[in-house]
């Protein structure tokens, strides 16, 4: 039996490992790429419970842009992988909002509603915003030779008040971070530009859109894919990564190893590795879905996404608990330009430790399954007393699910705290992309699969 050899192997069919295979394609690189479960997305994907589909990760895409934009990440991205902008049908966002225990910030994707809000709610902080919006705008966010900084140091030479600080923060660490209570500073600038310079948008139809849109165009372009076909093993030749070794025991050959699945995930794969080099993340979540048969408007509720906290300090860090009934991430699916589902919909995302779901017995797990949809219900009801108190359908999944469908370490969201920027390892030709590389979003992750196959494949051809 003939073995089976190809330029490239991708480890992973996230959407940063679709990206990188897409863009190597189209040099005419012959592509595998590994998936170890039997559909396409990795953190942000779908499932079917009836006849419902349903999102996984996916919220909102970031780094929204209008059609025409020059220069951004989102038309940067269609460009490099030739689709046209029309394909992804991107639904823009009502508006979003960040309520804490004495304030509430509207914002959408225009930057002015944000700057109206704290002119009138924080007025002696709009020149400190304004500059550094500046400085954010010429900073070079995607450098691969920026140094680790404290994001919140360099904030705090800008704005002053603590309540407005921890209400920029909430969304940027909530949607990216892998530090707890801070992020790097090149990371911060980049969730800045995606949510508050860029925005938000639903592709209508769901994640399902932009997957299919991608797996057709790599198919297309003479990509594989193998299904249910995980990594067991990195293989290297004199300490450059030649292929891999599957958990069936088949091997498969290629001059360079691009992974996609996080940073210490992938050392563990390196046959030299008992332990991973890089720290695993401690950031999980718990995330409840429920529909109703009104829509969020029906009940007064015209957000896109709310970022919820009882109290003014964010407590972004793994909880003591199974999970922070303090704060969430509340996303009206139903409330983007579009609306094409055919019930309202409710999704609830709270941070949650994982070392002490992993510990509970079965009949223990499903209890607290349960007191999830309770205590989510019960925390939408204190949001929005208005919303109806009963539901058509729900479903909670817990961090046991994401280290189960994504073979993250931890269940860990955004990877690793230690990112590799080069996305080099210690193997000649593996590549790490996505998430660890250190781009943040879905965009952000498409753009580092395509920015380590141009850098590490195609500029040395």
């Amino acid at each position: 039996m003939q073995q089976k050899k190809f330029d490239v192997i991708i480890i992973g069919a996230g959407l940063s490992g679709i990206a990188a295979g897409i863009r190597l394609a189209m040099f005419d690189k012959k592509v595998c790429i590994l998936e170890k479960h039997s559909i396409p997305g990795g953190l942000n994907s779908y499932y079917k419970r009836g006849k419902r589909l349903l999102d996984v990760g996916l919220h909102a895409m970031t780094n929204f842009a209008p059609q025409g934009s020059r220069g951004k990440p989102l038309t940067k991205l269609l460009k490099q992988l030739r689709i046209p902008y029309g394909d992804f049908a991107l639904a823009p966002q009502n508006y979003s909002k960040i309520v804490f225990a004495d304030s509430t910030l509207k914002f959408s994707n225009e930057l002015e509603l944000l700057k109206e809000q704290i002119n009138t709610q924080f007025p002696d902080q709009v020149d400190g915003f304004n500059r550094l919006i500046t400085m954010i705008g010429e900073f070079n966010e995607t450098a691969l030779d920026n140094e680790y900084q404290s994001a919140k140091e360099v904030v705090s030479n800008y704005i002053s008040n603590d309540i407005l600080k921890e209400m920029i923060f909430f969304p940027l660490l909530i949607y990216g971070s892998a530090w707890e209570n801070d992020m790097d500073f090149s990371q911060f600038a980049i969730m800045f530009k995606s949510i508050f310079l860029e925005g938000f948008s639903r592709p209508v139809g769901g994640v399902r859109t932009i997957l299919d849109l991608l797996m057709k165009k790599f198919s297309n372009l003479g990509g594989i894919v193998e299904y249910r076909s995980g990594v067991e093993q990195v293989l290297s030749k004199n300490g450059k990564a030649c292929g891999v070794k599957l958990e069936s025991g088949d091997t498969i050959l290629a001059s360079t190893v691009l992974s996609s699945i996080g940073n210490p995930e992938t050392m563990k794969l390196i046959e030299s590795q008992s332990e991973p080099a890089a720290r695993s993340g401690s950031m999980s979540f718990t995330e409840t879905i429920m529909t109703y048969g009104q829509r969020p408007k029906d009940f007064g509720e015209e957000a896109a996404i709310v970022f919820y906290n009882d109290s003014n300090i964010y407590d972004y860090r793994c909880p003591d608990s199974l999970y922070d009934k303090k704060s969430a991430v509340i996303c009206f699916s139903n409330n983007f330009a579009v609306d094409d589902f055919d019930e309202g919909i409710v999704r609830m995302t709270n941070i949650a430790n994982y070392s002490q779901w992993k510990n509970l017995s079965k009949e223990d797990y499903k209890k607290n399954k349960e007191l999830v949809l309770s205590d989510a219900k019960a925390l939408l009801k204190s949001y929005s007393p208005s919303f109806a108190d009963d539901h058509n359908f729900s479903d909670v999944f817990t961090p046991l699910t994401v280290e189960k469908f994504t073979s993250r370490i931890g269940g860990a969201v955004y990877g690793s705290p230690d990112k590799l920027r080069t996305g080099e390892t210690e193997l000649d030709s593996l590549y790490v992309c996505g998430t660890d590389q250190g781009f943040l979003g879905i965009v952000g992750a498409m753009l580092s699969g395509i920015s380590m196959a141009n850098l590490h494949v195609l500029s040395k051809n």
